[in-house]
């Protein structure tokens, strides 16, 4: 279906709607995750609450793997419309289910949550699993630039929701359950637009790329699985920390850790509307690259900020390093591997997904290890008193310890991604 060009700027402004509501639940989630874990999870087990609330959020991304894995190879035969459509459904029914977790008993509460936050989940993987090959589609010439001006609106949604989490809970003092309800809103938005338009069909399909040989493309390229495993440690260095400050600087730095999160947000929104010029000029691996050092950086010195001054510096590094690798890794295998589709380029954002649901829980258990080590045990701990300096003592100690665990990724991924530029150039490709 030949697609105008008035069409054309509407299916990418859905496809924007669709990624802010998943961005906007993401940091709802994040803003609550400390009174959700205060109100439902401290009363059942106050020791573990931290690795608990990990888990929770933890979930989402499992939401988030399992439906991109499972759409994106069918998104060709379903339609991208039918997957948008099923995505505002999730972002509709996932924060309900959530309100009804506080009404469940206490045996009940993490089940319900955890089913709640992989159904909101799937509304994320879903989004992901359509947006990215429809924009890849519309802007052949354009896969960078146009694939991070989409996901630019992924931090304005962080923004708006991190704005929001302060709002409700500093200034009107209004419940957690208000702020999770509010998602219901630019869900039902999103279902309205995406009915009223008719979504292309992506490259591959349009190219005459059977199904058979979208599956396999993959396979029968090893070098693809160098850039899945590439993924899964980029999105470690973005989206797990992301999930976590409002958890642990909140406790630290004196001032509402989603506030850095709002900060962060605000830096990639803007520097990912210059990806296409910064590619052109450096390559998508030379982009990477250079995000890698103040990614790792930035990390470092957010496990040591005691203040809203180097909490800000520490944000300020941390967020020129990450804007740009979840996009650009897009873009980059969408370019190698075009006749892999929709399904490569699920695989990679699948592999993005998995690893948040396995490093989220794992800083959480960090995070509750150290802070049971610094106050000398499980007993020494419980008897520490809310609002004290021996408190915050400890848990600056068990932030510290999270943050400086996951500064190690970024440094791994500055040789991955030199060997993968010099091997490219030797090969003539870069």
């Amino acid at each position: 279906m030949a697609t105008t060009s008035q069409n054309r700027k509407s299916i990418f402004w859905i496809c924007v709607l669709a990624l802010f509501c998943a961005a906007l639940a993401n940091a709802v989630r994040a803003g609550a995750a400390g009174a959700m874990k205060t109100a439902l999870l401290d009363p059942i087990d106050p020791q573990h609450s931290g690795e608990l609330i990990g888990v929770v959020l933890g979930n989402s991304f499992l939401g988030f793997a399992i439906s991109l894995l499972v759409i994106s190879p069918l998104l060709d035969k379903l339609g991208a419309k039918k997957v948008i459509l099923f995505a505002s459904a999730c972002f509709i029914l996932g924060p309900l289910l959530v309100l009804l977790a506080g009404n469940a008993p206490p045996a009940s509460i993490m089940l319900v949550l955890n089913l709640a936050m992989v159904l909101w989940g799937c509304g994320w993987g879903a989004t992901e699993a359509s947006i990215n090959p429809v924009v890849a589609t519309l802007f052949p010439d354009e896969k960078t630039g146009k694939l991070n001006e989409l996901h630019a609106w992924w931090p304005a949604g962080l923004i708006l929701g991190g704005l929001l989490s302060v709002l409700f809970f500093k200034s009107l003092d209004l419940p957690w359950q208000a702020l999770v309800g509010l998602c219901l809103i630019p869900g039902v938005a999103l279902a309205i637009w995406a009915a009223r338009h008719q979504f292309p069909q992506t490259e591959s399909a349009v190219a005459g790329v059977s199904f058979g040989e979208m599956m396999t493309e993959p396979f029968k390229r090893p070098s693809f699985w160098v850039f899945f495993a590439i993924m899964f440690l980029t999105a470690s260095s973005e989206l797990a920390p992301g999930a976590w400050v409002d958890v642990t600087l909140t406790n630290t730095v004196g001032m509402p850790g989603i506030l850095v999160l709002v900060y962060v947000s605000a830096i990639m929104f803007v520097m990912r509307h210059f990806a296409g010029a910064l590619e052109h000029r450096f390559s998508d691996m030379g982009l990477l690259l250079m995000c890698t050092v103040p990614a790792a950086v930035g990390l470092y010195l957010l496990s040591v900020a005691n203040s809203p001054v180097t909490a800000v510096l520490a944000a300020t590094v941390w967020a020129f390093g990450v804007c740009f690798m979840w996009p650009t890794m897009l873009a980059a295998v969408s370019r190698r591997y075009p006749r892999s589709g929709p399904w490569g380029i699920g695989l990679v954002g699948f592999a993005g997904a998995l690893a948040i649901y396995f490093v989220l829980p794992e800083l959480g258990a960090i995070y509750d290890r150290a802070k049971l080590e610094k106050a000398g045990g499980e007993e020494a701990f419980a008897a520490l008193q809310p609002g004290s300096d021996a408190l915050q003592q400890v848990l600056a100690y068990a932030a510290e310890k999270s943050f400086q665990t996951i500064a190690i990724i970024p440094v791994v991924l500055f040789f991955i991604f030199l060997a993968v530029r010099l091997v490219e150039r030797k090969s003539g490709k870069a």
